[in-house]
């Protein structure tokens, strides 16, 4: 593999990345075509996992179901990979350039919506799909799978990898796949995100940590013996009540918000244990590290104030995303290529009762699903993802495609109706065909992917070292079970 790279780098030395480009070759009109006609199949993985919506690290099911297709396709699963029971990594080929495929599948709580268009409580469920990674797992999956098949039918040589990552929201998983070495000896990575709009711009994310603050108490009766009580839910409100007061010394970007989790049973009782889950986070890393050092200053404070005790533990914590350009404007020539999301007159009708609930009175064009945004340099920062670990360990590209009704922000019960609607599936597999046709192209030109990591190792900075801001922390296998 070393021999076949060192030809690409000297081809790269001879000639201008535009020369090297390749001419649009007739199998990325085949994997579009052929992916088109495997609608049908991949919607219904996709529904599966939507009605299962299992959260983080309790993805026994779906990320069992995912596993089962890439075997099925012939790839080589390990399972249970870096202490977490619902990771996997499928590989399949030996030789040639390796790809990986991010591929995740956790559901949010609390948002078991149905389908339909009006909020409607499904009594089912605790959970919902309202960040649309029952899409992305299938997606990415269908990727490899299309992928492998043109490898096959043409000859060609290439190593795919598809990651399934458990617990993206909140929990960290890539994270831990990064610290443990699995992403070593990849040479890019792609992957997608569910969102109300069609682009693969230079966007970045927000780093941040995650944690929970633990207050114990003394109990008491509220009324007879207030006394001799301590109140683990005052340590809780005092903390938050300083955290609040640090809004105003911190960068305006910055992000700190919490809920509490446990409070108490009964007005009554003075509660001996209380817990408050906090999130800090910032573009920078290093400003997260010292937002969440006041934090935990601020919490021992309060226990001091209060007369409790507190102890903290760190869930999760991601890295800021690193865009690659190059590897960027690629994969948004081929989402061009693919084209966005059309309606029909039923999706059309379902958008707009779907626009009707929401917010704000300058909504996008339902057509704008159907539009390809132009490609951005402007850096814009949105939430936090784990992804952001793994671009700053190997080169990846992503992009965000319209599987919401335009204007649908994620983590609503608007977003989990549309992720079993065709508007939501049609999306999904625009995701997988802009993957297909990117993976396509960098198997094909491997010069790309030399240029790709040249300019990425200039980002990165020569002094670079990876320090995950988890710590040498295991997974936080239960960090749900209070949901």
């Amino acid at each position: 593999m070393k021999n076949y790279f060192l030809a690409a780098a000297l081809l790269l030395s001879s000639f201008t990345f535009a020369q090297k480009a390749p001419k649009p070759d007739k199998s990325k009109t085949t994997i579009i075509n052929h992916l088109d006609g495997q609608y049908a199949y991949y919607k219904d993985i996709a529904h599966q996992i939507w009605e299962w919506s299992e959260v983080g690290y309790k993805e026994v099911k779906s990320s069992a179901l995912l596993q089962k297709t890439l075997t099925d396709a012939g790839f080589k699963v390990e399972a249970g990979i870096a202490g977490m029971p619902t990771a996997f990594v499928a590989t399949w080929g030996a030789d040639g350039p390796v790809i990986g495929i991010l591929a995740e599948f956790d559901a949010l709580p609390g948002l078991s919506q149905t389908a339909s268009a009006t909020k409607e409580v499904d009594p089912n469920r605790d959970a919902g799909h309202a960040c649309g990674h029952h899409l992305f797992g299938t997606a990415s999956v269908a990727t490899a799978i299309e992928l492998k098949n043109e490898l096959e039918k043409t000859g060609k040589k290439a190593v795919l990898k598809v990651y399934g990552t458990p617990a993206e929201e909140g929990g960290s998983g890539k994270v831990y796949l990064t610290r443990d070495g699995f992403f070593e000896g990849v040479d890019v990575v792609l992957n997608w995100h569910p969102g109300d709009g069609n682009n693969s711009n230079l966007n970045t994310s927000l780093a941040n940590i995650t944690a929970k603050f633990r207050f114990k108490g003394i109990s008491a009766h509220a009324a007879v013996a207030p006394e001799q009580g301590r109140s683990a839910l005052d340590g809780v409100e005092a903390m938050n009540y300083m955290v609040n007061m640090m809004r105003e010394h911190v960068p305006s970007d910055a992000r700190i918000h919490y809920v509490i989790t446990q409070g108490g049973k009964a007005p009554n009782v003075v509660p001996d244990f209380a817990e408050v889950y906090y999130y800090a986070r910032h573009v920078d890393p290093e400003i997260v590290k010292d937002i969440f050092a006041r934090m935990v200053n601020a919490s021992k404070g309060a226990a001091l104030g209060t007369g409790t005790e507190v102890s903290h533990e760190i869930i999760g914590g991601v890295y800021n995303l690193l865009p690659v350009e190059s590897l960027a404007r690629m994969m948004q020539k081929n989402l061009a290529l693919v084209g966005g999301v059309t309606y029909t007159a039923e999706d059309l009708a379902f958008g707009k009762a779907i626009q009707s609930t929401l917010m704000g009175t300058k909504l996008p064009a339902l057509t704008s699903a159907a539009e390809v945004e132009p490609f951005s340099v402007d850096s814009r920062k949105g939430g936090s993802t784990d992804v952001g670990d793994v671009s700053w360990a190997v080169p990846t590209v992503g992009a965000r495609i319209a599987t919401w009704v335009p204007g649908v922000p994620a983590h609503s019960w608007q977003a989990v109706s549309c992720g079993d609607n065709e508007v939501g599936y049609k999306g999904m597999m625009v995701a997988a065909k802009t993957m297909a046709t990117t993976g396509w192209e960098l198997i094909n030109n491997p010069a790309a992917i030399v240029a790709a990591r040249k300019e990425w190792l200039e980002l990165r900075g020569p002094d670079y070292v990876y320090v995950p801001l988890i710590g040498n922390r295991k997974p936080a296998l239960n960090y749900r079970d209070n949901n």
